[in-house]
């Protein structure tokens, strides 16, 4: 008891030191307090640019380079219905960066006998680009309507992000997000609140650090919104701290604080941000940053690998202790021994797919209490001669009495990103983008350009050259952005998102306990089953061929000894900028 006791203390102590917030962040918006976001960009901003496109090899996996005819590794089969079946040893469903990760380790451990299905006619997942507006010379500007920032890069000697590992070594080019660079606005034009950063930076360090101490003393966790009411932070009625709130929350989780969970929402965010870096780098690549996605899947990819078979849209896996059966709209079937589905947990949450037989209910619960956001970005081009924002800024807010309401806002007109271009993007999320997904764009484009026009009381407002926004919530392949952690899902529910059934395995973002929503999450997790489901193969059952932890029944909070590596939990959220993985259990 005595060694307990010492243990907890230790614990508590890093968790008083560590749970300390002070880093800045971007994996979809902009988090961190003012005072560190200038502190950081004003004494230590790295080189902008400094990864550009010179990687000779850039294979794109599309329907243009990859051959849907019959596998070379696999042979034939019938299949339970009767169908003719491609067969294979692990059927990888899906083609983004937690499918390509997975299919990558079965190459590295000598599986080369899998196929890979994808729904659309190009690998990438959420990495998406999208051509848009004109250029000077005529033709498009590539720009991502789905993820587009590096988030965490490497600290001098510490870990370093994989993703940011694979976008220096494919040349895609990005830029650093200068979070300093930011103007605030309301109904009447700009306004400066940002005291209100301040005011929210104290609430939140207070739910930082009782976030930490809630995980070692096995408290019961909380909605950040009420973390953030106990930490004197109460925004409602003041349209300029919902803004700065939003901003600080919504726009990089996709949720508000209300249904976000206080304690793995700041571990998540300290998994990353303490673990690799603070810095958050943006994509401006005209090849499109799913650019180091194509590449990572030309080391073991060849091109018009008939691995790959893309246009395949599964509707149902039938699953067994002996194998797997999947089957696509267009009749076809594949046999595999072993089956890794990376779908998006809207997918998974949507029915669309179906599993014969079910999913036991300890999985089913897991599927459907994680949550799915939705991060939409708006973007418009203006004539290049008529941007009436100030082009030395990257980022604006605006505070409105409907909170949410086209509040962020990012030029890409700007020095560091697409110069002369007359882009401005605007950014909603899950409750608003609901709104936008199900009106017409012409609504969506009078309501910018009325907030626009109140921002900007002295300009005039130029109508939009091209206009386009995704419809994320409404993709039936997706059917939202990316995961958030509710209050009160313990981490032995979450295991249990991640916990294999009989031979079906799950991999993607939503998975992943300490990187949930970041596509560095999506790369640990493919990765991961990807080795576990090889060691099966190989039949080295001594070296990893295991079944994953899964809990029948949920009691209760989780005691601070199953912070540990079989829940998917090693510890990172309990280190400082750079470290390395801490020895031993407890958080």
């Amino acid at each position: 008891m005595g060694a307990i006791a010492s243990r907890l203390s230790i614990i508590l102590t890093c968790v008083a030191f560590l749970f300390l917030h002070g880093v800045n962040a971007k994996p979809h918006g902009f988090k961190g307090s003012r005072k560190s976001r200038l502190n950081i960009q004003r004494n230590r901003l790295p080189p902008r640019n400094e990864y550009i496109a010179t990687t000779a090899v850039r294979t794109w996996f599309t329907t243009t380079t990859c051959s849907t005819s019959t596998p070379t590794a696999t042979s034939i089969a019938t299949g339970s219905s009767g169908d003719r079946c491609k067969k294979t040893k692990v059927a990888v469903l899906g083609a983004g960066v937690a499918g390509i990760s997975a299919a990558q380790a079965l190459s590295s451990n000598s599986v080369s006998d899998f196929l890979i299905l994808e729904y659309n006619s190009e690998i990438g997942g959420h990495c998406r680009p999208k051509r848009f507006g004109q250029g000077p010379d005529g033709n498009p500007y590539t720009v991502e309507i789905g993820a587009n920032w590096v988030q965490g890069t490497v600290t001098e000697d510490g870990p370093e992000n994989p993703i940011w590992m694979l976008v220096k070594k494919y040349g895609v080019k990005n830029t650093l997000t200068n979070l300093s660079s930011l103007l605030t606005y309301d109904t009447t034009g700009q306004v400066d609140y940002s005291d209100k950063f301040n005011a929210f930076d104290d609430a939140y360090s207070f739910a930082e650090e009782d976030a930490g101490i809630g995980i070692v003393t096995n408290s019961q966790d909380r909605d950040l919104r009420s973390a953030f009411n106990l930490g004197g932070w109460k925004p409602k009625g003041d349209p300029q701290a919902m803004a700065v709130e939003w901003y600080e929350m919504d726009y990089e989780y996709s949720q508000t604080p209300d249904v976000t969970s206080q304690r793995y929402t700041i571990a998540n965010f300290n998994s990353t941000f303490y673990r690799f870096s603070e810095y958050n780098q943006f994509s401006i690549d005209q090849h499109g940053y799913n650019t180091f996605i194509h590449g990572q899947a030309s080391e073991f990819l060849d091109d018009k690998d008939p691995r790959l078979l893309l246009n395949t849209i599964v509707t149902n896996v039938t699953y067994s202790d002996s194998g797997v059966t999947i089957h696509a709209n267009d009749g076809s079937c594949v046999e595999a021994d072993y089956a890794i589905t990376t779908f998006s947990l809207g997918v998974l949450q949507s029915g669309d797919v179906t599993f014969a037989p079910p999913l036991p209910g300890w999985k089913n619960i897991a599927v459907q209490t994680m949550q799915i956001g939705t991060y939409t970005k708006i973007f418009l081009q203006f004539p290049p001669d008529q941007v009436f924002w100030p082009k030395d800024t990257e980022n604006f807010i605006y505070a409105s009495k409907r909170r949410g309401y086209y509040t962020a806002w990012q030029s890409l007109d700007h020095p560091n990103y697409l110069p002369g271009s007359g882009i401005f993007l605007g950014t909603v999320t899950t409750d608003q983008s609901y709104v936008v997904d199900s009106q017409d764009d012409e609504i969506t484009k009078a309501e910018v350009l009325a907030v626009l026009a109140e921002m900007f009381p002295n300009a005039t407002i130029p109508e939009p050259i091209d206009f386009m926004y995704p419809r994320w919530s409404t993709t039936p392949w997706a059917y939202g952005s990316f995961s958030n952690w509710p209050p009160g899902f313990s981490l032995e529910g979450h295991q249990n998102l991640r916990a294999n059934v009989d031979r079906l395995f799950f991999a993607g973002e939503a998975m992943s306990t300490e990187y949930h929503g970041y596509l560095q999450g999506a790369y640990f997790e493919g990765k991961a089953v990807g080795e576990l489901v090889a060691a099966c193969v190989n039949g080295t059952s001594s070296s990893g061929c295991v079944n994953m932890v899964h809990y029948e029944t949920l009691v209760g909070n989780t005691p601070p000894e199953a912070y540990i590596p079989i829940n998917g939990w090693t510890q990172t959220s309990f280190q400082a900028i750079g470290d390395i993985d801490l020895e031993g259990g407890g958080g």
